[in-house]
């Protein structure tokens, strides 16, 4: 059995961050009138060229009590939840963005009625010991007390243009002369595109079989934090020696200023973000996963030295 989105109301929490604006295209391609919730209005207003005039809405939130989130979701069928930090910062906390927030999202949920609510969590939280892993954790059990039905998926690290993975390290390979390998860079990780994961929140938006359901998400590749520079200097074009941290190092290293890793960001890096063998996966909500080859050279070009079109200028 199929859900028919055409002319229903879809709510996008962090509708205008790296997933959630892949998420509300998709919604809007199939019809939904998508209310993007966003802590400044005007923040929202590039994603309205995804929809006909009028079908993407971007709304105020402040996220600081159940009323205002209450107020949004109702007359929702479909809420999607893509909130989600991977520091603290002034104002935003662990607690409150990831654990608090996912079950005030889903109370009001459960009052209003809503058909369908998909939230966006992490692989690796049941066993990692970060603080943004246990939010998130916590988050999960806050939303699903409050609504059984909901769909959970749990993606890797998750890649495409406006990453802060692969961007980040492509930055700091153009300015510093050596990269750190954390952990001595045996890490692994399953990146998955986030397209795909776009597609994995519609699909669980769609089939009735999904609800309930927690869906671990990666990509058709399982490589080392070693094998992930690899990528990038092939992608970039600059290669950099690495550089090996142990772990206490690491963590005593981001703890100083303007460094790009936090403390707790190197204590995540100790639990792999690997699909488990017996998870429900991308294929059983029908996505076909994209691997990185195909993706990562469009957007790294831009770091090559000269720039995007550095071949062609010297043809």
């Amino acid at each position: 059995m199929t859900f028919n989105l055409q002319g229903k109301t879809a709510t996008v929490f962090g509708g205008t961050g790296f997933v959630g604006r892949y998420v509300v295209e998709r919604l809007a391609q199939a019809g939904a009138l998508v209310q993007v919730v966003t802590r400044h209005r005007q923040s929202g207003y590039f994603l309205r060229t995804c929809g006909t005039v009028g079908q993407i809405v971007p709304v105020s939130c402040a996220y600081k009590t159940e009323a205002e989130i209450a107020a949004l979701v109702e007359g929702s069928s479909v809420v999607v939840n893509c909130l989600g930090i991977l520091a603290e910062g002034r104002g935003s906390r662990f607690a409150h963005v990831q654990t608090t927030l996912p079950g005030w999202i889903a109370q009001a949920c459960a009052r209003s009625s809503v058909a369908r609510l998909i939230h966006i969590s992490a692989l690796g939280i049941e066993i990692s010991q970060s603080e943004y892993a246990r939010s998130k954790l916590a988050g999960e059990r806050a939303l699903l007390a409050a609504f059984p039905a909901a769909t959970i998926l749990r993606p890797s690290v998750i890649f495409g243009a406006e990453d802060n993975f692969f961007n980040m390290f492509a930055k700091l390979s153009k300015l510093a002369p050596a990269l750190p390998l954390i952990g001595g860079g045996k890490t692994k990780f399953q990146p998955v595109y986030v397209g795909d994961v776009a597609d994995a929140v519609m699909a669980a938006t769609l089939r009735s079989d999904a609800a309930g359901k927690i869906y671990e998400l990666g990509g058709p590749e399982i490589v080392t934090f070693r094998e992930i520079y690899k990528r990038l200097f092939a992608g970039t074009g600059v290669k950099r020696m690495l550089l090996p941290l142990p772990w206490s190092v690491a963590r005593a290293v981001a703890r100083l200023p303007l460094v790009p890793l936090t403390a707790d960001q190197v204590t995540s890096l100790k639990t792999d973000t690997v699909v488990g063998a017996d998870a429900a996966t991308l294929a059983d909500l029908g996505v076909t996963a994209t691997g990185m080859d195909a993706i990562l050279p469009g957007y790294l070009d831009q770091y090559r030295s000269g720039g995007r079109f550095a071949d062609k200028k010297r043809a």
